[in-house]
């Protein structure tokens, strides 16, 4: 009955532990979608200010309103590039927890196989038993017959 009891609450542990890892996949996932949209809008900032032509063929005015422009979508492309960089340091991190999630949930897995191969053998050799003691005294019913 002990071991029965083991056997559940290991259970609901891995149940818990896959669980968390489940969670973990999908924060995992939402932060790659977010790094995705960081890329997209890092590659459109440069295209912005690749896109809007040399400054040195414009009449002053419209160089000085250009370059103006340019430097801020590229001061603008420097702090996506910093929050994309601080954004992938954390998902370094979710990852790491998302390994160590899962090898606790696989460790418990193979604890729990483990108790359920032991349940098994102890339940067939009691079964053996009683079998062995049933043919025992049948065949001892034979002799006095």
């Amino acid at each position: 009955m002990k071991r029965e009891h083991t056997i559940q609450s290991l259970g609901t542990l891995v149940q818990l532990r896959t669980l968390d890892v489940d969670r973990l996949q999908a924060d995992l996932a939402s932060q790659e979608a977010t790094r995705t949209r960081y890329q997209n809008n890092l590659a459109r900032l440069d295209a912005l200010a690749t896109g809007s032509g040399a400054t040195g063929t414009l009449p002053p005015a419209l160089a000085l309103n250009c370059g103006a422009y340019k430097q801020n979508v590229m001061a603008m492309a420097d702090l996506h590039r910093t929050d994309l960089a601080l954004h992938e340091a954390n998902m370094a991190v979710a990852q790491r927890q998302l390994t160590a999630a899962w090898t606790r949930r696989e460790l418990l897995g193979k604890v729990l196989e483990q108790q359920q191969v032991q349940l098994a053998r102890e339940q067939d050799r009691i079964m053996r038993k009683r079998e062995d003691d049933i043919a025992t005294q049948s065949w001892l019913a034979g002799r006095t017959a």
